[in-house]
């Protein structure tokens, strides 16, 4: 940050990173604050800023917070003080006295207390992101958010990432007991369909100025699969089944009607579960069976039609 002083002076500030070495950001529409690593990301002259919570797009001028603004102008102030006080030093003088009462006149300028630096402590921030696309390290509250230097959404990545995570629970089912391996495996699934919903909805919201109806498409949800499919098709035209083979499609639709039955009958089956999914393997009344095998391959679709749906909304 710089700042012209008297004399077409300018005075350089260096604004202080965290222990990572990420400078704040402060958003100028919606106030909010996220962190950038410089040597990341793209490289070149002018380059814009986007804001990682609302995508509002200016210079990276625009984007200091308020602490660090205090402080720069803090240390401005304090140099400036300096430059002053060095200028008047030499405009000091003493006349020797003369006349018949010996009068002199003389100037002295004494020192004054200097400006106190308005020092700032970053604050620490909830997630840590690499763009795909450009590399960028930046940090965030929460979890989705634009890169602040190329702008793309983050929501399939943060998705893949919850996708991967979900994997390494399924590799420590296999060393647990078979109780205990049997909770981890419904809760991987339960996580799955959780993180899968978190995407949806919210690249959903991110594209919603391109749906049908702006407001609906803020309200999409993706634990029934098939009702997200229904409101995909009327809202952007697409049909989420067309991203799988048929065989998938069912598969991946039985996957979330298990998780219904995890989340609301405590994994137990019931008539409900058999008309929609036609699992003749299940028997209502008795716990719906459910494999570390199925969980990863349900992770591996869900990945392909993240992709093809952040394509589809993003580009």
């Amino acid at each position: 940050m710089s700042f012209n002083l008297p004399n077409r002076m300018q005075v350089s500030v260096t604004l202080r990173r965290d222990e990572k070495g990420l400078t704040a950001r402060e958003c100028p529409k919606c106030k909010k604050v996220f962190k950038v690593k410089s040597g990341t990301g793209l490289t070149g002259k002018n380059l814009p800023c986007h804001c990682a919570y609302c995508g509002h797009i200016a210079g990276h001028d625009h984007f200091y917070t308020k602490e660090q603004i205090k402080y720069a102008r803090s240390v401005a102030m304090r140099k400036f003080g300096e430059i002053l006080h060095g200028e008047l030093k030499k405009l000091e003088f003493e006349t020797r006295p003369q006349g018949p009462f010996g009068l002199s006149i003389s100037m002295k300028v004494q020192p004054n207390s200097p400006e106190p630096i308005r020092y700032y402590y970053e604050k620490k921030l909830e997630t840590d992101v690499t763009c795909d696309r450009c590399t960028l390290l930046y940090a965030i509250y929460g979890e989705f958010a634009f890169c602040p230097d190329c702008g793309s959404h983050n929501s399939i990545t943060i998705l893949k990432k919850n996708i991967e995570f979900i994997g390494k629970m399924l590799v420590l089912a296999e060393s647990q007991e078979p109780a205990m391996a049997e909770r981890l495996i419904g809760d991987a699934l339960e996580n799955l369909v959780s993180a899968f919903d978190g995407f949806g909805r919210e690249i959903c919201s991110v594209a919603s100025p391109k749906a049908s109806n702006l407001e609906e498409a803020k309200d999409v949800r993706f634990q029934n699969l098939r009702g997200a499919q229904k409101r995909l098709q009327k809202l952007f035209g697409f049909d989420l089944s067309s991203f799988l083979k048929p065989d998938e499609w069912k598969f991946v639709c039985q996957c979330f009607e298990k998780r219904h039955l995890l989340a609301h009958k405590m994994g137990v089956v019931d008539d409900d579960y058999i008309q929609v999914t036609s699992d003749h393997s299940a028997v209502v009344g008795r716990k719906i069976l459910i494999t570390a095998t199925e969980v990863q391959r349900l992770g591996t679709s869900l990945a392909q039609l993240g992709t093809q749906i952040s394509k589809q909304l993003l580009g």
